[in-house]
Formats: structure tokens, C-alpha cells, sequence
């Protein structure tokens, strides 16, 4: 079974997430950016979702670090925001995020389609 990391600082967000995922995928949670990077050194998982505004290191500074570390460069990342303005999208791909959630999760079949596409194309990498 695979393993998705959340890092959501909303407990609501991290259910919500949890209920869409848990029969399909091993799930960690995390509230903070640092104890996102702290779990995934010590369980690496296999897709992470990363909420954009997180308390005392946001998204980007995460997954900045996570792109700076060989053994996690490669691991795909989806931006989970409230964030939902014209050029969002665009400009969280372009700091390296392979995709881009809105919340609230309205549709959860967005969400499921969108990381089976990644892990697909991170399993053939």
C-alpha cells in the first residue's frame, strides 16, 4: 500500500483528506511544516499533500527543502490551498509543486485522480 504524508495544519482538512484516502493509502499526518520533514525523514512516503499556509514554515519553505534533499527531490507534492486567484495554479507549479488542489476539497475524485497520476508516473520514473 502506498504512503501519503499530509501536512495540513487545519484538523478539519486533515479528516476530510484522511476520510477521502485512508482505504487506499497509508496515511501520516503532520500540523506543522517541521514535523511534516521530521516524519518524512523517518518514513518516507510515497506522495505528499502540502497545505500553502502552514505556521512557522509555510508550503513553499517545505518543499524547498524537500527539492534541496537527494533523497527526496523527486517526490511528488501537491500544493493544497484555499488559494483559488487567477494564476494561483500556475505560479505554485512553477515553484515546483507537480500539481494544485483548492480547498475546501469539494470534488474528492480530483483529489484521487490527481495523485493516482503521480504516483503512476513516479512508479515509471
Amino acid at each position: 500500500m502506498k504512503r501519503i504524508a499530509i501536512i495540513e495544519d487545519n484538523p478539519d482538512n486533515r479528516m476530510l483528506a484522511h476520510a477521502i484516502l485512508s482505504d487506499d493509502y497509508l496515511i501520516d499526518e503532520y500540523e506543522t511544516g517541521m514535523a511534516g520533514l521530521a516524519g518524512i525523514e523517518q518514513s518516507a512516503p510515497d506522495l505528499v499533500l502540502l497545505d500553502i499556509s502552514l505556521p512557522e514554515m509555510d508550503g513553499p519553505e517545505v518543499l524547498q527543502k524537500l527539492r534541496s534533499h537527494p533523497r527526496h527531490n523527486r517526490l511528488p507534492v501537491i500544493a493544497l490551498t484555499a488559494h483559488a486567484m487567477a494564476g494561483d495554479r500556475e505560479r505554485f507549479l512553477a515553484m515546483g509543486f507537480d500539481d494544485y488542489i483548492t480547498k475546501p476539497i469539494v470534488d474528492p475524485d480530483l483529489l484521487i485522480e490527481a495523485i493516482e497520476l503521480l504516483l503512476k508516473l513516479n512508479d515509471h520514473a
